[in-house]
C-alpha cells in the first residue's frame, strides 16, 4: 500500500505468503490478536461490500489481481487495495474457496445499553451459543427479520470468527451487535428496558402458534447452546416460555432454524398489529 492510501494497482506486484504484512494480517485469525488489536477479517466480496457501507469500518482490503478485476467497484470504494498472489489469498482466507478479496475491519459491536437505548422492537439474545455458522445465522435471521440488534451473551463463540461473519453474509455489518459475558445480565437488561423475553424451549408453556398476542409486544427473545439449550435458571427469568411445535417425527430443531421460526413470527406478528 502506498504511503498516501492510495489503491494498488498494475505495475505493484502482488504481495507473497511470506511478506510481514500479510503473515501480520493473517494473525487477526486468532482470538486474542483480534480483541488485542480491535481488528478482523471480513472474507468474501459480499461482506466487503457490507463494510464498505460502515464509515470508517474497513482498514485496508488485500485481494488477488483476477479478483480486483472482477470487483472493480469495491476496489474504487475501498480506503487501501492491496494485491496479494493466490497463495497469500488462501493464508488470509477462511474458505476453502476463496473468493479473492478480504478486508480488515475495525470492531463493530456496541455497549449493551447504548443498543437498548431506545430498545427496538425486536432483539435476538444468544446465550452461550458456541458454533460459529449458528451465530452468524442467527445474526443473518434476524437481520432478515427486521430486528434491531443482536447480542451474544454468555460464553458464546466471538462474533469475529471469520466463520461467523461469513455465515452472516454481511448481516454482521448491518445492525448492531452487543458482546456480554454475562446472560442473565443480558434478559435483566432487556426487561428493563421494556421488552418482554421470550425463551425459546421446546418444554416451553406457550405454543409458538398460539402466541400471536405475545409475539406482538415488543420482544427480546433467547436462545441457548445448541447442545443443551437453555440452562434452567436462565429459562426461569425469561417472562415467557415458548415452544415451537413439531408436527413430524424430528426431534427437534436446529438453532439457527429455530431462532429463523421464532424472529419471524415475532416480526409478522409486530407487522400485523402495528397502526395502518
Amino acid at each position: 500500500m502506498a504511503d498516501d492510501g492510495a489503491t494498488r494497482r498494475s505495475g505493484h506486484p502482488p504481495l507473497a505468503a511470506g511478506n510481514t504484512r500479510v503473515k501480520d494480517t493473517r494473525r487477526l485469525s486468532r482470538r486474542s490478536e483480534r480483541s488485542e488489536r480491535r481488528l478482523f477479517l471480513a472474507d468474501g466480496p459480499k461482506a466487503v461490500e457490507a463494510a464498505l457501507e460502515v464509515p470508517g469500518c474497513v482498514v485496508e482490503v488485500f485481494a488477488t489481481p483476477a479478483a480486483t478485476e472482477r470487483y472493480a467497484a469495491l476496489a474504487e470504494a475501498a480506503p487501501a487495495w492491496t494485491l496479494v498472489d493466490d497463495r497469500a489469498m488462501a493464508a488470509l482466507s477462511d474458505s476453502v474457496t476463496p473468493a479473492g478479496v478480504v478486508g480488515v475491519c475495525r470492531f463493530l459491536d456496541r455497549p449493551l445499553t447504548h443498543l437498548l437505548d431506545p430498545a427496538p422492537a425486536l432483539v435476538a439474545i444468544c446465550a452461550d451459543v458456541r458454533d460459529p455458522g449458528n451465530a452468524g445465522t442467527v445474526i443473518r435471521s434476524a437481520d432478515a427479520a427486521g430486528a434491531g440488534a443482536v447480542v451474544l451473551a454468555g460464553s458464546s463463540v466471538d462474533v469475529y470468527n471469520p466463520k461467523t461473519v461469513r455465515a452472516s453474509v454481511g448481516s454482521v455489518f448491518h445492525l448492531p451487535v452487543a458482546v456480554v459475558d454475562d446472560a442473565e445480565q443480558a434478559v435483566r437488561a432487556a426487561q428493563a428496558a421494556g421488552l418482554v423475553v421470550l425463551a425459546a424451549d421446546g418444554a416451553g408453556e406457550v405454543d409458538l402458534s398460539d402466541a400471536a398476542d405475545l409475539l406482538s409486544r415488543p420482544t427480546a427473545w433467547l436462545f441457548g447452546n445448541e447442545a443443551w439449550g437453555l440452562p434452567a435458571e436462565l429459562a426461569a427469568l425469561a417472562d415467557h416460555r415458548v415452544a415451537i411445535p413439531i408436527h413430524g417425527r424430528a426431534e427437534s430443531l436446529n438453532l439457527s432454524t429455530a431462532a429463523a421460526l421464532c424472529l419471524y413470527a415475532s416480526a409478522t406478528a409486530q407487522r400485523r398489529s402495528a397502526p395502518s
